[in-house]
């Protein structure tokens, strides 16, 4: 199935985008919703093309990297479409070449592991050599409906020197934390690099025409609340109040942070993005009933039959009565999620803001 949707304008005829207007707390006829990877293996169009081309070929190639992004808005009736990337992106500007191997992820050919690595890194004009981003960015904004609003974003620099250090994906984080806690000084240099392109990056990205920003923290859930506050908050509270102070509205994001939300919310962001494992009223209780919040279905049960999406899809809904919420996953759409029942989840956003027009 293929979706058409019609736009909706607002008395001054201005395009009526549902998610900004969440991000700012104002009241929406119906929650906003979009899902990340949206865009992916689970859906049959995007198969076809990774048969032709590698991962990096789709990213770094603007015209391919702007017809994945628009798949998923093609089919469903989401409220925004985020840019077709890969947080790892940035790392092949600062000249740390990287590859996908089947199977395992991302692979880094040189990890920063000593002082020598961080001074080495190209971070004069990075931001530069992006081009294909910022490209992609303006094909999809110019395919785009006036209301759905286009996403840009970034891997936070928490966890993109994750990869850098690991060399990869991890699942205890030893090296990042060793290098953090034994070589302090170049933990902070690293971070501060990071952090400066990232900025750039993604200013760059709104400028293009990304409307929301969102940054991924996505493996920060691993660190003690000491631990962000000493090593990671002044970083990415750089780009979040960067970003914010140019008039961009931005969501912060991370999974596994039930324990430091109050601290992210600190840190930054228009929006704080939450993963399946916290209740959304006991983070509106802890933070104020004003935070706007963004997720937070489990993706696994988009494998689930229909009723148990429709069952989890209103748990959820009914926590957010009166207060601001863009309905996501705590995480990314899993490959072997069916088509029909994303489409169910969002078909059950709809409904409900319908029933409770009619109340």
């Amino acid at each position: 199935m293929v979706y058409h949707r019609e736009t909706v304008m607002t008395t001054d005829r201005q395009p009526y985008l549902r998610i900004m207007r969440a991000c700012e707390g104002l009241p929406v006829d119906s929650t906003p919703v979009w899902f990340m990877r949206q865009a992916g293996r689970y859906m049959e169009e995007y198969r076809r093309l990774r048969e032709r081309y590698s991962m990096l070929e789709l990213c770094r190639t603007p015209e391919l990297a702007a017809e994945v992004t628009l798949q998923p808005i093609k089919r469903f009736d989401l409220d925004a479409a985020i840019i077709f990337a890969d947080i790892l992106l940035p790392l092949g500007a600062l000249g740390v070449p990287f590859h996908f191997a089947k199977g395992e992820g991302p692979v880094l050919e040189k990890p920063v592991r000593e002082p020598g690595d961080v001074e080495r890194l190209e971070t004069v004009d990075a931001e530069e050599r992006l081009a294909f981003v910022y490209k992609a960015i303006e094909l999809v904004r110019g395919s785009l409906e006036p209301d759905v609003a286009l996403i840009g974003f970034a891997g936070a620099p928490f966890t993109v020197a994750s990869y850098l250090i690991e060399g990869g994906h991890s699942r205890h984080f030893v090296q990042t934390k060793l290098f953090m806690y034994e070589q302090p000084e170049a933990w902070h240099a690293l971070m501060s690099k990071l952090s400066d392109v990232t900025l750039r990056y993604l200013l760059r990205q709104a400028k293009a025409g990304a409307q929301l920003i969102q940054l991924f923290d996505s493996w920060v859930g691993i660190l003690t609340r000491h631990d962000y506050v000493e090593y990671v908050m002044p970083y990415s509270a750089r780009i979040l109040q960067g970003i914010q102070q140019s008039g961009i509205p931005t969501v912060h994001f991370g999974t596994g942070t039930g324990s430091m939300l109050d601290l992210m919310k600190r840190t930054g962001g228009t929006v704080l993005g939450v993963d399946w494992r916290v209740d959304l009223n006991d983070v509106w209780a802890s933070l104020g009933d004003k935070t706007p919040l963004q997720g937070n279905l489990d993706p696994v049960v988009l494998l689930g039959s229909a009723n148990s999406v429709q069952q989890a899809v209103l748990r959820i809904l009914d926590q957010t009565r009166g207060r601001p919420h863009i309905f996501n996953l705590g995480h990314g759409i899993l490959p072997e999620t069916p088509l029909e029942n994303v489409e169910i989840a969002i078909q059950q956003v709809r409904k409900w803001a319908e029933t409770n027009r009619e109340r």
